[in-house]
């Protein structure tokens, strides 16, 4: 399934202030997911297994590095957990990283909301104005992602430019050079 994506990703401290704030708005809770995310080393964008139990897909995704609201460009393909699928990965192309991370999820509309506590990163709030249908122009996606980050009130210096993955890479680096 292609997907467009307009998202935001911003590290908070008290995420449950934030969490609080969107309940506001009646959104609707899908559950609390602990997912482990295996990202895996490729050629063109990210590709990485999603391990949990709600949400259990392949994803392929290309998008900008950059500390803005930003499109991506997503393949996903949901199935059924099955260790042979993961195998087959690891033996292909290899184990790029691990994440491993609690997350609550809401939706609004087509807008999905996660509250993310990443081990070893700390607490995240991401948000993700999605189209499955060809629905919305990419505008219109960016309008809403750019609506959450009012509502919540964000600052620049609270997004996040790279993937969980790219920072926990970025963390183990300053470890062993430290």
């Amino acid at each position: 399934m292609n997907i467009k994506n307009f998202e935001f990703k911003a590290k908070v401290d008290d995420i449950e202030m934030y969490e609080n704030k969107l309940l506001t708005l009646r959104p609707e809770f899908k559950g609390l997911d602990h997912q482990v995310d295996t990202y895996f080393n490729v050629q063109y964008g990210r590709l990485k297994l999603r391990e949990g139990n709600i949400e259990n897909s392949l994803i392929n995704y290309d998008r900008e590095d950059v500390a803005a609201s930003k499109a991506s460009q997503v393949i996903l393909y949901r199935h059924v957990p099955d260790i042979a699928l993961k195998n087959i990965l690891i033996r292909q192309l290899g184990v790029k990283e691990i994440v491993d991370k609690r997350r609550k999820i809401y939706f609004i509309g087509n807008v999905k909301f996660h509250f993310d506590v990443v081990e070893n990163l700390g607490t995240f709030i991401e948000v993700e104005a999605i189209d499955e249908h060809e629905a919305f122009t990419i505008e219109e996606l960016k309008s809403q992602c750019d609506h959450y980050f009012k509502f919540f009130e964000l600052t620049k210096q609270d997004v996040i430019d790279r993937s969980y993955c790219d920072l926990i890479i970025e963390l183990k680096s300053k470890q062993s050079d430290g």
